[in-house]
């Protein structure tokens, strides 16, 4: 990796035709408001508990193109952090639900607000006019397969913007597999998980919702991995994948990465790529789009099989480091890896074994 990668990133698309022809990188024909504290015994447990975010806060990671949309609302922030933390697990775009009014403040006055929008759902919960207006924004939920509902709790029920949401859209969840993240400071989410199935009849939801404390959304990391997982990774599922690498007339094996990343390159085997050369220790291609989830990575070794800018497979035959990748692999021997891959462009084909 060097400035010149930099460079060629922002005209990619431009230059796909000579950096990697199309025909030789397409795949191979064939196969609440803030809670007040103790409040259960009114059943007042609203939102997430917390503070309002303040202007520190980070910024919602960059959508990544997955196939699962992670849905989200929040007041003090929680369950915005919620949604970003399972995010740092999975490939996965975010979709905020925002009520059309702004700058409501649904703690004042005994949380008045959030109360009265929470009693007329009850009074009437098949009728829109008993839903809050939210931003008229399209969630475009036909690319999606899967639907994971991050939500807090008002009043043992499911926090009234994302009810408004559901009601609008959740005819267009049908089939999907739904996930449901509740946050309270205390209450059962019993409640809630009946109103997202009363408002998505006909989603396919997950076994297992995850209920979150207050308490715990510093620990939202391991929490929602583990629950994804969990819900999504047979205990059975090998931890990689292995696939045949050809190059130069030698052949190699690669484990593959049990991750979104993996399974999505995977699908696209075989492949055979035209790849240019770059630095004395990479070969690359452009024009492979993948699920991304980058880090960056202060060593890499000869072997390792990247992905850079979510659209360029890397193949290092020398040591390197310093940048933001994806991994989706590594070779498991690469006595002769340099020598098979050539001082310049070079046919690599992958094969699933």
């Amino acid at each position: 990796m060097s400035f010149l990668r930099i460079l060629m990133t922002g005209w990619a698309v431009l230059s796909t035709a000579v950096l990697c022809p199309v025909s030789s990188c397409t795949p191979d024909p064939g196969p609440a408001p803030v809670t007040p504290g103790k409040q259960d015994q009114d059943n007042k447990d609203n939102d997430e508990g917390g503070q309002q975010p303040g202007p520190g806060e980070p910024q919602q990671p960059e959508a990544t193109g997955g196939k699962t949309l992670v849905v989200w609302y929040s007041f003090t922030g929680n369950s915005k952090s919620i949604a970003n933390a399972l995010r740092s697990h999975i490939a996965a775009d975010a979709f905020e639900v925002q009520p059309a009014e702004e700058g409501l403040d649904y703690a004042a006055n005994n949380y008045a607000i959030g109360s009265s929008l929470i009693a007329a759902i009850r009074k009437d919960p098949s009728s829109a006019s008993s839903y809050p207006a939210i931003k008229d924004v399209d969630p475009a939920l036909d690319g999606y397969d899967t639907v994971i509902i991050v939500t807090p709790l008002w009043w043992s029920q499911m926090a009234a913007p994302m009810q408004s949401f559901l009601f609008k859209y959740g005819s267009k969840m049908a089939g999907k597999t739904i996930g449901l993240i509740v946050t309270s400071a205390s209450s059962g989410i019993s409640e809630v998980e009946k109103d997202a199935k009363r408002l998505v009849p006909q989603g396919k939801f997950l076994s297992e919702s995850l209920w979150i404390r207050s308490s715990q959304v510093g620990s939202a990391a391991s929490l929602t991995a583990a629950w994804y997982d969990r819900m999504f990774k047979p205990q059975n599922e090998p931890s990689s994948m292995k696939v045949t690498v050809t190059a130069g007339g030698k052949t190699f094996t690669a484990d593959i990465e049990d991750s979104e990343t993996g399974k999505a390159f995977l699908a696209k085997l075989p492949m055979t790529l035209e790849m240019s050369e770059l630095n004395g220790n990479e070969k690359y291609c452009y024009g492979v789009s993948l699920p991304r989830s980058d880090k960056s990575y202060d060593t890499i070794v000869p072997g390792d099989l990247m992905l850079y800018s979510g659209d360029c497979i890397v193949l290092f035959y020398g040591a390197a480091g310093g940048y933001s990748y994806t991994r989706i692999g590594k070779l498991t021997d690469v006595s002769s890896l340099a020598s098979s891959l050539g001082k310049g462009s070079v046919s690599v084909k992958f094969e699933k074994q």
